[in-house]
């Protein structure tokens, strides 16, 4: 039975002498950079792929050449540690990088002087960040193996300083072309695009698209690189989309604005998205912690973004109630 079993797992596992401690370290940093995992003190996890093969082999002749040993096998868990557990070890760890992003992202937002009165010099230095952050967020997509929640919050942080420099560079921010939403009939039976891994403020848009805006949409999700709009989509939270991040709006702000969906229900939901999807703590509403705890379970408990928005959507018809019913 457990020779049927799936093996997705690779293991490295190490007997590097604690003294000289430099060799340990070495080879910890090295693991790091490639995203294992320690499951034990000297035994390391990673997902099984060609790629991560080799990365192991090369981490194994390192360790052996420096006279310790190490053995690389591939396996599956049957007891004790389930695979669930071990892709939360993963989306912990990447969490904790996003989080660093997130944060001197912020601190870099916040120091930029607005776009219209950003000088040269300031628009040197913030492109200079932001391109060195863009960096690191890429390193650690790459080794997101798993879809840590973390990285919306990192990814919309980044977006906001593109929105700043935009500014600066054009006078105006990086919304797509103005759209008249007046009627809402051209609305119906469209096809939102949206990035793929969709998280908070993206789940909250495509709730509040079909229950409130497009009750027949279709949502298709995309990678930004490389995606051109096809005739007749409506691109939501997406740089240069036709609705995105306004100023310090959220994309679920700036929707129920723009549709004029004049409902204090959905302002309070707008609160709580706001304040998870930006990273802030502008609106403090006491519900905002239980409701990032749920969604980071939905995440985590499904792949797919259909199945995310499937279960998100219900999420928010209860909270919708909740405040409507206050």
């Amino acid at each position: 039975m457990a020779e049927s079993l799936e093996r997705k797992w690779l293991l490295l596992i190490h007997q590097i002498p604690q003294k000289p401690g430099y060799l340990r370290v070495k080879i910890w940093r090295r693991l790091q950079a490639l995203g294992a995992v320690a499951i034990k003190n000297s035994v390391y996890v990673i997902p099984r792929n060609e790629q991560t093969l080799e990365d192991f082999q090369w981490v194994l002749r390192e360790i052996v050449q420096s006279g310790a040993e190490a053995s690389i096998c591939a396996a599956s868990f049957v007891d004790g540690l389930t695979d669930d557990q071990v892709e939360g070890l993963f989306r912990t760890a990447r969490d904790a990088d996003y989080e660093q992003i997130a944060d001197e992202a912020k601190a870099v937002f916040d120091s930029a002087p607005s776009g219209r009165t950003m000088t040269d010099e300031d628009r040197a230095e913030l492109e200079a960040a932001l391109t060195r952050l863009k960096r690191r967020f890429s390193v650690v997509a790459n080794l997101d193996f798993f879809g840590a929640p973390g990285r919306e919050a990192a990814s919309t942080l980044l977006e906001k300083i593109e929105f700043r420099l935009s500014e600066a560079r054009t006078g105006t921010g990086p919304e797509g072309p103005e759209v008249d939403t007046s009627d809402l009939t051209q609305f119906r039976g469209r096809t939102w695009v949206t990035r793929k891994g969709v998280y908070v403020d993206r789940m909250a848009c495509a709730w509040l698209i079909r229950r409130f805006i497009d009750p027949d949409a279709s949502f298709r999700f995309v990678s930004e690189r490389g995606y051109r709009p096809k005739t007749g989509e409506l691109r939501f939270d997406m740089f240069e989309g036709e609705f995105t991040h306004e100023g310090d709006l959220c994309t679920f702000e700036v929707l129920v604005r723009r549709f004029a969906v004049h409902d204090k229900a959905l302002m309070e939901i707008g609160k709580i998205v706001h304040d998870l999807d930006l990273k802030e703590t502008k609106f403090k509403r006491p519900e905002t912690a239980g409701i990032s705890a749920l969604l980071d379970g939905i995440v985590a408990a499904r792949k797919h973004d259909e199945s995310r928005l499937a279960r998100g959507s219900v999420l928010f018809d209860d909270l919708y109630e909740h405040f409507r019913r206050r």
